[in-house]
């Protein structure tokens, strides 16, 4: 028998359960939950004894004890959304940093993106960038491949060699497909390969258009030496004209970029229900497109899920500071930001993601739209949502372990027998201030910097293994 793991003293918290109790874990798997107390050497002994009986063996010598001291123990998180920037990117991120930021963020599983140098279109590419990242021993990596080769908006050939065992999620994330026939023939070859399509909803020319405003934005920005990921310690006077023409000009960019938005998921949603194609709506950001889901979702036939990021939930782009941090979609207005979470309560939105987009400061004040989130996403929907009473701990825990687990077809996301030991461990009310210098990842542009935020990741185990401990 291979060396297991009782973890006792914790809480024990997924979308069914917040309970004290331990885990018993062993071959990578959680073999046995208990509830209950088990905090001193006697009960734990006597627990031990009955978990090696049930293994079939009594040696307990072989079984490793780890005191969790009351912190709370939840499957590890699952992003369904994020760039990693390998290969060809590697001054943003790289593996190393990436899947390490993945970890220290509680997250045990990510989907990365295919709009890297060159485009992973390539079913070979995907699968040697997964089996290189697995030499890691991090997180698990599932990378998506590009709905048209190369991003070219033309040909979806190469969708006929997916196998959605190792590339369950196609995507163009970056933008979106132009050609409404193209999408129509890329969803159609995902349908019956049983594979997600992941929808970036922007119209392409009205996303033009915004890029204009926002250039113009970027030359005063830069000017007046003002940062493209909204620090609130930015030195701004409301009243001064500079300051008045970057958010007039940035407004106008966000108006055209919600128009986008609506748009495009609208034509998205006609095309799956056409297709009869499971779609998976990314980094939802405004009322009208979520009213949009809703609807879908109550009368289409085919799956229909979404995401939200943790920086739509937690911010208001309407004003200053927040409107001058770029990203795609922009932050939008309060009313959009609580239509969001009343999403997450009603069950319209099955997933948070972080989309984390790490980016070079240059690259930022070019207008590379996007923020480093995978060590801030726990804690900011800790703060936001679970801490301001929005909803319980179980519903963030399945919005972020046990919903993306299933939408992946994981064994994954519950503590529960038979499952693989994929555990985060963490603080639910220890306080600390966000310091991007500790990051990490290679990108620092956060517009969290500065900020206190409640619940800190201390431990993860992967498949049964401790990979991470702070």
């Amino acid at each position: 028998m291979t060396k297991s793991t009782l973890i006792y003293n914790a809480r024990l918290l997924d979308e069914l359960h917040d309970t004290p109790g331990a885990i018993f874990i062993s071959d990578g798997k959680i073999r046995a939950v208990f509830e209950g107390y088990f905090t001193s050497s006697y009960t734990v002994s006597k627990l031990a004894h009955a978990v090696m009986m049930e293994d079939g063996s009594e040696d307990e010598s072989k079984l490793e004890l780890f005191d969790a001291h009351g912190l709370t123990v939840t499957p590890a998180f699952i992003d369904m959304h994020v760039h990693l920037r390998y290969p060809g990117q590697t001054q943003k991120e790289d593996l190393a940093s990436g899947l390490q930021a993945a970890i220290a963020g509680g997250f045990g599983t990510v989907v990365a993106m295919p709009n890297t140098d060159p485009v992973v279109s390539s079913i070979d590419m995907a699968l040697d960038i997964e089996k290189k990242a697995a030499t890691y021993g991090l997180a698990h990596v599932f990378q998506v491949v590009s709905i048209t080769k190369n991003f070219e908006g033309t040909d979806v050939s190469h969708l006929n060699m997916v196998t959605p065992k190792y590339i369950p999620v196609i995507s163009e994330d970056g933008h979106d497909v132009l050609s409404a026939s193209v999408m129509l023939d890329g969803m159609r070859i995902a349908a019956a390969k049983n594979c997600i399509v992941s929808c970036h909803c922007e119209d392409p020319s009205l996303a033009v258009n915004a890029r204009f405003h926002r250039i113009e934005a970027l030359k005063m920005m830069n000017a007046v030496g003002l940062s493209a990921w909204g620090t609130s310690d930015d030195d701004i006077d409301a009243n001064d004209d500079i300051f008045k023409k970057i958010d007039s000009e940035l407004t106008k960019a966000n108006e055209l970029l919600a128009v986008a938005e609506d748009t495009a998921t609208e034509r998205n949603i006609q095309l799956a229900e056409l297709a009869d194609c499971h779609i998976h709506l990314a980094h939802v950001s405004t009322k009208k497109s979520l009213d949009a889901i809703r609807w879908a979702k109550e009368r289409c036939s085919n799956p229909i899920t979404c995401e939200v990021t943790p920086h739509h939930l937690a911010l208001c782009g309407t004003e200053a500071p927040y409107i001058h941090a770029l990203v795609n979609p922009p932050l939008r207005s309060e009313q959009d930001r609580l239509a969001l979470i009343e999403g997450l309560r009603d069950g319209a939105v099955d997933v948070i993601s972080t989309d984390h987009a790490p980016h070079t400061f240059d690259d930022k004040a070019t207008g590379s739209p996007g923020f480093t989130g995978l060590e801030t996403a726990f804690a900011v929907c800790n703060t936001v949502l679970v801490k301001q009473n929005q909803f319980a701990p179980q519903r963030l825990s399945q919005l972020m372990s046990a919903n993306p687990a299933r939408l992946l077809g994981l064994t994954k996301g519950l503590l529960k027998t038979g499952y693989d030991a994929d555990l985060t461990i963490f603080d639910p009310d220890e306080e600390w201030v966000v310091d991007p210098n500790m990051f990490y990842s290679r990108g620092k542009a956060t517009p969290f910097a500065g900020d206190t935020l409640t619940g800190k990741v201390h431990i993860v185990f992967m498949a049964g293994r401790k990979v991470f401990e702070n």
